[in-house]
């Protein structure tokens, strides 16, 4: 062996125990702890919950893939332990549910995810104008409810909410409110089916009475102003611990629901033992606009699991000071 090649080996022995040393003092705070995120069924909420698991990822967390399950397993999953975080907590709405599965006691909940998300319901602006239909209390009246009834049942079709989604709460309570339960019929189930369906009857020229909410794809192929209107509430009607809430938005307009936030709602013990996941939960923040966009790639098709990180691969890349911000933030909190 001659000696240029041993200098070669040396250098190289060297080299490798500084970068293990390196390695060492760089420990990333999340090594050897396990999460496990969780969200809706609604695929539309997958592309936040992956950015929060990417930016848990780069910390050093083994990240489980998601579990899909609804709202209310979801908070009494992550209240037990037995799950970690949901990304998509909407609040106020969820209100309830958060308060019923253990509230602070059991959870961390810092920060604003996402803000500025509306919800309410609409009808076909053509129908509106002719009729001068702005209110939903309106529809006590068989006459103009039976515009909307798609069925021949002589009541209206309300596009609504899936069973165990906040918004269903909301809209059981408003329909006893405002007395429309002779008049309105709440449909139920698949919401993707529904909707789908309702926009069908839309593009065959038939008057449709829906609920639904921003960020998402369906604001985006009905236009309110353009195709659709809200609908004003004849006063504000929440249900469970939200009940004295006046829900007039600042613009005097009031669409029965709150603007909500999308949250993350994270174990209260696992928060305080990770101090960098808890800060991360606390300062990260997508623009709402971001979700509207990609929500909309979803339903024009590109809605494929290796669709969807695509999108967030696109999205982090566009983003990647913002992102870094985020996870060296957590680390100085782990420090």
């Amino acid at each position: 062996m001659n000696n240029s090649w041993k200098k070669s080996l040396t250098l190289s022995a060297l080299s490798t125990l500084a970068l293990s040393a390196s390695v060492s003092a760089s420990k990333l705070p999340g090594e050897g702890v396990t999460v496990q995120p969780v969200q809706s069924t609604v695929a539309e909420e997958t592309f936040q919950t992956l950015i929060v698991n990417r930016a848990l990822e780069e910390l050093g967390y083994e990240v489980q893939p998601t579990k899909e399950v609804d709202y209310n397993v979801g908070y009494t999953s992550i209240a037990k332990g037995d799950a970690t975080f949901l990304a998509v907590g909407w609040f106020p709405l969820h209100a309830d549910k958060y308060t019923m599965a253990g509230g602070d006691d059991k959870f961390f909940r810092q920060g604003q995810y996402i803000s500025g998300a509306a919800q309410g319901y609409l009808i076909d602006k053509k129908t509106a104008e002719k009729y001068g239909i702005t209110n939903i209390g309106q529809l006590k009246d068989p006459k103009l409810a039976k515009l909307f009834d798609a069925n021949d049942d002589g009541k209206a079709d309300l596009t609504g909410c899936n069973p165990g989604w906040g918004c269903e709460l909301v809209i059981e309570e408003q329909l006893d409110a405002y007395q429309l339960r002779d008049t309105v019929s709440h449909n139920q189930g698949n919401y993707a089916a529904i909707i789908a369906d309702t926009i069908s009857r839309y593009n065959k020229g038939e008057s449709i009475l829906y609920y639904t909410w921003t960020p998402y794809w369906v604001s985006g192929v009905l236009v309110p102003g353009e195709d659709v209107v809200w609908l004003e509430v004849p006063f504000s009607a929440l249900p469970g611990e939200r009940k004295n809430v006046d829900t007039t938005l600042s613009n005097g307009k009031n669409y029965g629901f709150e603007m909500n936030s999308m949250r993350i709602v994270a174990n209260k013990e696992f928060a305080e033992n990770n101090p960098a996941a808890a800060k991360l939960f606390e300062i990260i923040k997508v623009n709402i606009n971001d979700v509207s966009a990609q929500n909309m790639m979803m339903s024009e098709g590109k809605n494929s699991s290796a669709d969807i990180e695509a999108h967030v691969n696109g999205w982090i890349k566009a983003n990647q000071d913002l992102f870094d911000s985020w996870v060296e933030q957590a680390k100085q909190t782990a420090l």
